[in-house]
């Protein structure tokens, strides 16, 4: 899985912000401390809850795959979510840089850490597991993986990796596509439930759809309205 590791893109990127905690007439009040202004907070912020639909499988195949395709799905998710987070502050850094000449200097530098830090565990992974990857890059970020390597390295370079991904049956062009692949929505299925588990930590997809839309069209037969 060389062709992956060229999409987690930087260091951890950290926002100065801080939750401080002051008494205030025997009253608890939490001040949201952002850049050294303090904004005093004395409503409960609640998480969203998503009801989801109890699972049904026509048969015990059926479950079989599903088990499968979540432990998958589950194993890849975290490295989907890196290269979002790593996109984004690659994208704030080059920002602030002016000449060409830094641009380049520091995108070798990430290209080096990237190939030590991500190398050996991208190559672990099975041709689903990286097909799975490969789509929800494309849910995490809007891009597919193909256009990012086409973006930040060269056309041909991405070319040729998909060509090479091809030959062990992976396409890097592949999106995500609940509307219309059911796999893709048993993939968002599996990530919706371990959202609200609490077995995955929550990152909004980049692609806008309904995921109560796609359900009823998949399990009611129900056409779900795209935007």
């Amino acid at each position: 899985m060389n062709f992956l590791k060229y999409i987690f893109l930087l260091f951890p990127f950290f926002l100065d912000a801080q939750v401080n905690k002051v008494e205030q007439d025997t009253i608890a009040v939490e001040y949201l401390i952002i850049e050294g202004d303090s904004v005093p907070r004395t409503t409960i912020n609640l998480d969203e809850v998503m009801l989801l639909h109890k699972l049904k499988f026509d048969s015990r195949d059926d479950r079989i795959r599903y088990l499968i395709l979540r432990r998958k799905t589950l194993k890849v998710y975290p490295y989907a979510k890196l290269a979002s987070q790593r996109l984004d502050s690659m994208n704030a850094r080059m920002a602030t840089l002016k000449r060409n000449r830094d641009k380049k200097k520091y995108t070798r530098r990430v290209q080096k850490y990237i190939e030590g830090e991500f190398s050996d565990e991208l190559k672990k992974l099975t041709r689903t597991e990286g097909q799975i990857l490969v789509k929800l890059i494309h849910r995490q970020t809007g891009t597919t993986a193909f256009d990012l390597i086409k973006e930040l390295r060269s056309g041909w370079r991405a070319f040729w990796y998909n060509t090479t991904a091809s030959m062990f049956d992976i396409s890097l062009k592949r999106e995500f596509d609940p509307w219309n692949d059911k796999e893709d929505y048993l993939i968002e299925d599996i990530l919706q439930r371990n959202f609200q588990s609490g077995v995955l930590e929550r990152q909004e997809s980049a692609l806008k759809f309904d995921f109560f839309e796609l359900t009823n069209k998949w399990l009611h037969s129900e056409e779900p309205k795209k935007d």
